[in-house]
């Protein structure tokens, strides 16, 4: 159950086309992490304005570019290891579809169009897409390796997001929401690192997987992910319901945003199974893949969305 099959996108060579290639290199698939755009102007309750949601969906599509970029980037520095992967040995660019000179132009261009949309929706945007290019390049050439300093590098690729709809429409962004938004992608981020040790222990640790696995899981016990992923989701949990008690503060026909902690909590628990089961490799996948888990989710968006703007 914990073992994901190659992804449809990355099928042998001869069933793909160059540009086909080019774009399943670009991971689309991945693109869902980038709704957390949204996420502010949601908490705002904004997201609803035209404005607000010209410049969010501006947002999105300026970290969908700019994600893939370093996408191509990270590849074209692990294209060695990644032949030696089981399942990434077919991703585009380890599977020679992709020169790795194409890749870096298509990131070049990719990521001036990114940072050319951003700074012209906001600077503070730009700023944003900025950091995160910071922090990605320093994660992909030279930290990914390093326990505990990647796994703060790969939150803060979810947090960045999700405050980046907020600096696009120059809403205020809670200090709360910050908290939730930072323990819940360090709860993401700890898990995907678990599913991937567990895995790994699992398949007995021999030589040929050692070899293709990340060398920071050798610097993690399923104990320390464990601990790390419960006290992150722990604190998300507290943060969220102080914050939504705070926004139940506004004025409003009943006490939606209250009650929105009911699925909110639910929704962790529910994605804590998944993780304690080592099925979070891929978070977007294991979350979108739940239709309980998406219930949830819908529950939480409706009552937090209706508390958010008083109705």
């Amino acid at each position: 159950m914990t073992s994901t099959p190659p992804a449809p996108a990355e099928q042998p060579t001869r069933e793909r086309s160059a540009v086909r290639a080019i774009v399943a290199a670009m991971r689309p698939r991945q693109w869902a992490k980038n709704v957390l755009v949204f996420a502010a102007p949601l908490a705002a309750g904004k997201l609803l304005s035209p404005d607000v949601f010209l410049v969010s969906v501006g947002a999105f599509v300026a970290f969908c570019l700019i994600s893939s970029a370093t996408y191509l980037v990270n590849d074209v520095r692990d294209v060695e290891s990644d032949r030696a992967h089981p399942v990434k040995c077919s991703r585009p660019i380890a599977a020679g579809e992709v020169s790795t000179t194409t890749a870096l132009i298509v990131a070049a261009v990719l990521a001036v169009l990114a940072l050319a949309l951003a700074f012209t929706i906001s600077p503070a945007l730009g700023g944003v897409l900025v950091a995160y290019a910071v922090f990605t390049g320093a994660y992909s050439l030279f930290l990914k390796n390093e326990p505990v300093i990647e796994l703060v590098l790969l939150a803060m690729g979810f947090l960045l997001r999700a405050i980046a709809g907020g600096v696009a429409s120059g809403l205020p962004i809670s200090e709360w929401f910050l908290i939730v938004a930072g323990f819940g992608s360090l709860f993401m981020a700890a898990g995907k690192r678990y599913g991937e040790l567990d895995r790994l222990v699992r398949d007995g640790g021999n030589s040929e997987q050692t070899g293709s696995a990340r060398a920071s899981l050798r610097g993690y016990t399923l104990g320390y992910l464990r601990f790390v992923w419960g006290v992150a989701a722990a604190v998300t949990i507290t943060a969220y319901c102080l914050w939504a008690f705070d926004v139940a503060q506004t004025p409003s026909s009943f006490p939606w945003a209250a009650w929105s902690v009911l699925p909110f909590v639910l929704a962790i628990l529910r994605y804590a199974i998944t993780v304690d089961r080592g099925a979070a490799e891929a978070p977007e996948t294991a979350a979108l893949g739940d239709r309980v888990l998406v219930v949830l989710g819908g529950a939480w968006l409706i009552l937090f969305g209706l508390g958010a703007v008083g109705v």
